[in-house]
């Protein structure tokens, strides 16, 4: 669904990409771990369109989107939910789903269907969003993308901050979302066992470039470990 090749990109004079290749799976979940700094949100934000990458391609299902701008690439089925929790606080929760119901055609009918998947939005959807908890706010954020019935989520840091209880929620959430081979998603995180709960394939990040990837097997978690700790 995606392919990332030789992505160098920064900000300014600064580098923070080297030539960084990627794959994420049609239907499918890529893990990308690291510390901070390593470039992970960096990285989606170039996927995305957000910045514009210094060399290196950007394949979308096969087209290349590299010279796209943002916004064309939302239209052609990718979906970004940044770091952070990020709603309109003074909105209501099902507020905060409506601005992006009404710009499409079945808004409505998909922001029912993120509701039954956080169903305590359902619950708390008269509520301002700034008085949701992290983890509430979080479940937000993930619905609202969905509205958009995208191909592709990228997902940036998901669990930061967030209740052990949510966390296993919204990990459910993507296993049950990309089981039937509708949606991909690539994932960044720092937490190896949510990662590598949801993945089929890793990678690495120090520094801007990839140190270590392969599939997710009965070893990948060792092998992670043993890079992060590098």
């Amino acid at each position: 669904m995606l392919e990332i090749d030789g992505l160098t990109a920064g900000y300014g004079r600064s580098t923070v990409l080297h030539g960084v290749s990627l794959t994420v799976p049609a239907g499918g979940v890529a893990a990308v771990l690291g510390h901070n700094g390593a470039g992970k949100s960096t990285l989606l934000r170039a996927a995305l369109g957000l910045l514009k990458p210094q060399r290196g391609t950007v394949r979308l299902d096969g087209e290349d989107v590299t010279r796209l701008a943002a916004h064309q690439r939302v239209r052609r089925g990718m979906a970004y939910v940044p770091q952070g929790q990020q709603s309109f606080p003074q909105l209501t929760a099902a507020e905060n789903l409506r601005l992006v119901a009404d710009g499409h055609r079945d808004g409505r009918a998909a922001m029912a269907e993120a509701l039954d998947l956080f169903p305590v939005l359902r619950e708390l959807a008269g509520r301002p969003a700034g008085l949701l908890s992290g983890g509430q706010r979080q479940q937000l954020a993930i619905a609202r993308a969905l509205i958009t019935r995208p191909r592709l989520l990228l997902l940036d840091e998901p669990t930061e901050g967030i209740q052990p209880s949510v966390v296993a929620e919204i990990q459910q959430t993507v296993l049950d979302l990309t089981a039937g081979g509708a949606l991909s998603v690539l994932l960044v995180e720092q937490h190896v066992h949510f990662a590598l709960r949801a993945a089929a394939r890793y990678y690495v990040l120090e520094a801007g470039r990839v140190t270590s990837s392969g599939d997710n097997d009965g070893g990948a978690a060792e092998r992670v470990r043993e890079a992060l700790s590098v």
